[in-house]
């Protein structure tokens, strides 16, 4: 039976950030296997708004308290079945009026039910030395949410745990944690005549370069500054690498990227790394690809761990590439070193540079990651994603 369904989100293009990029992709999805879906978003933003697949309510100024009574119109008014809260705190720009929002509208009387989908479990900032309190911040969301959604098992760990600590303290917990992946933002479609050798041309790399890629903002937990360190050692040992920063320097939602966009600056120069390096700015989704395509190997440091939350892993599954990234914190059985990727210690230059260099000299193991990135990757596919999220739809609407 078809759900009316409203997906919540702080940013949606034209704004740039994985979340919006996630819930456009989600809400396409669920729309293909029968669903009615409506975005609820922030207030216009400068830029024309490219067309969106789905029907887009521009409707919130702030994410303070006054969107409560904002967001509890549009369920009366769109005649919603649930309403799935798509959370990032930097997306809603750190304010806590969304973590309220389901406490509030269950003290409204209102039976519609609100599912949360955790993109992390990071905290908004509340007041100096807050503390805890943060902490408890997340929790209340999840715990007044009729369902909750997480994207790793790192995650699904942590909030089950908080869950169950705080029903310890007299909190009722009655929550299993959801487990949904996430999947590429970015669909592998090449244009027509696409050329490979003129596309590498392009970002200074001839056919003997090994052209290393990294896809995605420039932020500290995703290892920009052990990948450029990286990429110094093998050039200082004469080796033919260059790199390609592909997308957007820094997001729409988290002015912290900026100070960290600054400080890569000052390592290149210092480093001496102008040369061998290239941007391709915020691009649009085949662009992306034709420079995925291009590259040899797909660099992904996370300063905390490979994380089947990451949108970079992802689209870089599904391009079928050569991964080279870091150890995750809690073990992911679907990724296998040296057939689906390359995994090395977290903020170790050496490392990582050694990574690089063994995908690109043992004989076969390229190919052999590519083809099991693209296998893995048909796990995530968003048809399997939208069904699985509407069966959680299913099990709290009324």
């Amino acid at each position: 039976m078809p759900i009316r369904i409203g997906l919540v989100t702080g940013e949606y293009p034209p704004l740039q950030g994985g979340v919006g990029d996630f819930t456009r992709e989600l809400g396409r999805a669920l729309t293909q296997i029968g669903h009615a879906v409506v975005v609820v978003t922030s207030s216009p933003v400068k830029g024309e708004a490219p067309d969106s697949p789905l029907p887009v309510e521009r409707i919130v100024p702030r994410w303070t308290n006054a969107c409560w009574p904002i967001l509890a119109e549009a369920v009366r008014r769109l005649r919603l079945d649930v309403l799935n809260i798509q959370y990032e705190p930097a997306a809603y720009s750190m304010q806590i009026g969304i973590n309220l929002f389901p406490w509030w509208f269950k003290r409204q009387s209102n039976r519609v039910p609100v599912v949360t989908t955790f993109h992390d479990l990071l905290v908004p900032y509340l007041f100096p030395k807050a503390g805890s309190l943060r902490r408890k911040i997340v929790e209340l969301l999840a715990r007044h949410s009729q369902a909750v959604i997480v994207s790793n098992e790192e995650d699904r760990l942590q909030l089950t745990s908080q869950l169950a600590n705080s029903a310890g303290r007299g909190a009722s917990s009655r929550h299993t944690v959801h487990l949904i992946p996430i999947g590429s933002n970015i669909h592998p479609i090449l244009p027509s005549g696409f050329d490979r050798d003129r596309e590498r041309a392009r970002w200074g790399a001839g056919r003997h370069d090994w052209l290393i890629a990294y896809f995605g903002f420039l932020n500290m937990s995703k290892g920009g500054l052990t990948l450029l360190r990286a990429i110094g050692l093998l050039i200082h040992d004469r080796l033919p690498a260059r790199l390609l920063l592909v997308g957007g320097r820094t997001g729409s939602s988290d002015p912290s990227n900026a100070h960290y966009a600054a400080e890569v600056d000052r390592v290149v120069s210092q480093l001496g790394l102008t040369e061998r390096m290239r941007y391709t700015g915020y691009v649009d989704p085949m662009q992306v690809t034709q420079a995925m395509t291009a590259a040899d190997v797909i660099a992904l440091p996370y300063a905390d761990g490979v994380s089947f939350r990451r949108g970079s892993l992802m689209a870089a599954l599904a391009h079928g590439k050569a991964i080279v990234t870091t150890r995750p914190r809690v073990p992911i059985p679907q990724l296998v070193e040296g057939e689906n990727c390359v995994m090395v210690p977290s903020e170790d230059p050496g490392a990582l540079s050694a990574g690089i260099r063994r995908v690109m000299a043992e004989p076969g193991l390229q190919a052999r990651l590519e083809a099991g990135a693209r296998a893995l990757a048909q796990q995530f596919t968003w048809d399997r994603i939208a069904a699985h999220t509407a069966e959680v739809y299913r099990g709290v609407a009324p």
